[in-house]
């Protein structure tokens, strides 16, 4: 009788597909036989795999001037917090605050709605563990949820229904604290009393505990997560007085201001007048169709995310309108691919890892989102755009919030190149879509699973 053995040849055993001695020395071979690949090695061990990779012809080809400009008050700056969302937000509506007041600059706090964030997340947390208490810890979609229960990150109708909700207040009524700056450890302990609070309810499920009391016990768990909110944040402004002085040197003070009134007054924006258009070119997503995602959201009664799924040229078309009537645009993207973050350049050119590595790299925007290699991962603002003798784009200014330092004083440039394979989702008015394409994003969505990533959430910094 045969005896197999891991990893072991013996009669009639199929072979083990290993890597082999003759394989490696193969290798080696190919490998010392190229006088590029040894240049290639001492300049990467020495330097880095990006650095090294940099083009020169890129650097000099990207030119930081746009024939359509917006300028918008001074950079912001998330710090160390996946909230660039809420940034890239509020730097659109701050816009109407800045005209409405005669201001160089101003800033919405962002800190203000990340409290209500967290609270609403928390919340939608646990109703979503209380619908899914049948099913075991091990499946997948429990595993989901129970991942991130409440990460920063976010989309543009979590941010909406978050103001609708709650309002906006100046940064000078909610400054900024420590744990807004830095959410690392706030979003630690907050996760660690979530997961515990899962594994609570559902054993009070599990011991067939009325559900009354199991409603009442979530109830007390939602009154932890607010006093930790507070302890960390700061208690959030019931109401407060709105001072500044503006750009003719005249002061104004207001008294009496809540949240909501002064988004009314000072934004004055109808969130409802503004739609999500997505490009994912992937055979699940026809375009022409509007798309939602299950257990995605933040406000419980809220509005659930909604996207309408437009081939690239459509979501270029529409937003260069908008920026032509001298408004943002909100949008999110990749921002890690083919991007270097000194000289905030997002070019396809930027980096020759292909000539560098003697290697292709040839899959589709669509494979990417199939095989998980790319998918939305923050949120910026076009404040302009380059359009050639023709009139296309050829490349995009982006407004970024991570401070100053990067880029040309804290504003990215995007090919248009780049746009076509990293751009995934803008907002813009209704008023620039086509009657079909406001049919389209209002009928019944398609339900994606949690997962899809056009579910994913902006969150980088």
């Amino acid at each position: 009788m045969n005896v197999k053995k891991k990893g072991m040849f013996s009669m009639n055993q199929e072979p083990v597909y290993g890597v082999s001695e003759q394989q490696i020395a193969a290798f080696a071979a190919d490998f010392e036989s190229q006088r590029a690949n040894l240049v290639a090695m001492n300049a990467v061990t020495a330097n880095g795999l990006m650095a090294s990779a940099v083009s020169r012809a890129a650097v000099e080809n990207d030119v930081h001037e746009y024939s359509v400009s917006l300028e918008q008050g001074d950079i912001t700056n998330q710090k160390q917090s996946g909230r660039c969302w809420m940034f890239a937000a509020l730097n659109t509506m701050r816009y109407q605050v800045m005209k409405k007041c005669n201001l160089k600059t101003f800033e919405l706090s962002q800190a203000y709605l990340f409290f209500w964030d967290k609270l609403e997340k928390s919340n939608y947390f646990l109703e979503s563990i209380l619908e899914t208490v049948e099913l075991p810890t091990s499946s997948r979609l429990v595993s989901y949820l129970l991942t991130a229960p409440v990460g920063d990150g976010g989309q543009w109708d979590m941010l909406c229904n978050l103001v609708k909700k709650y309002g906006v207040v100046p940064k000078t009524a909610y400054p900024e604290s420590k744990a807004s700056s830095g959410s690392r450890e706030m979003d630690s302990t907050l996760t660690e009393k979530l997961r515990e609070d899962a594994c609570i309810l559902r054993r009070m499920y599990k011991e067939r505990m009325d559900m009354d009391a199991i409603r009442e016990r979530k109830t007390e768990m939602l009154n932890e997560i607010y006093r930790l909110l507070c302890i960390c944040l700061g208690e959030p402004p019931k109401s407060f007085t709105f001072e500044y002085r503006d750009e003719d040197k005249n002061f104004h003070r207001e008294t009496g201001l809540t949240p909501k009134s002064f988004f009314e007054k000072y934004v004055g924006i109808n969130l409802d007048d503004y739609v999500s258009l997505i490009n994912a070119p992937t055979s699940d997503k026809p375009y022409g169709h509007s798309y939602t995602v299950k257990y995605l959201g933040n406000v419980r009664e809220g509005n659930a995310v909604r996207y309408l799924n437009l081939p690239i040229e459509e979501l270029k078309k529409a937003a260069i309108a908008q920026l032509k009537d001298g408004q943002p645009v909100w949008f999110g993207c990749d921002v890690g691919k083919h991007s270097d973050r000194d000289s905030g350049v997002m070019d396809l050119d930027i980096r020759s890892l292909e000539t560098l590595l003697d290697t292709k790299f040839t899959m589709t925007k669509a494979e990417r989102l199939d095989y998980s290699q790319s998918l939305m991962t923050h949120a910026m603002v076009f404040q302009g755009v380059n359009l050639d003798e023709n009139g296309q784009p050829n490349r995009w200014r982006v407004e970024n919030s991570w401070g100053k330092d990067p880029g040309k004083d804290g504003y990215y440039l995007m090919t248009d190149r780049w746009f076509d394979e990293y751009m995934y989702q803008i907002v813009v008015n209704k008023k620039y879509l086509t009657n079909e394409q406001l049919t389209a994003y209002q009928s019944e969505p398609t339900e994606l699973e949690p997962w899809d990533p056009m579910g994913s959430l902006a969150v980088a910094y």
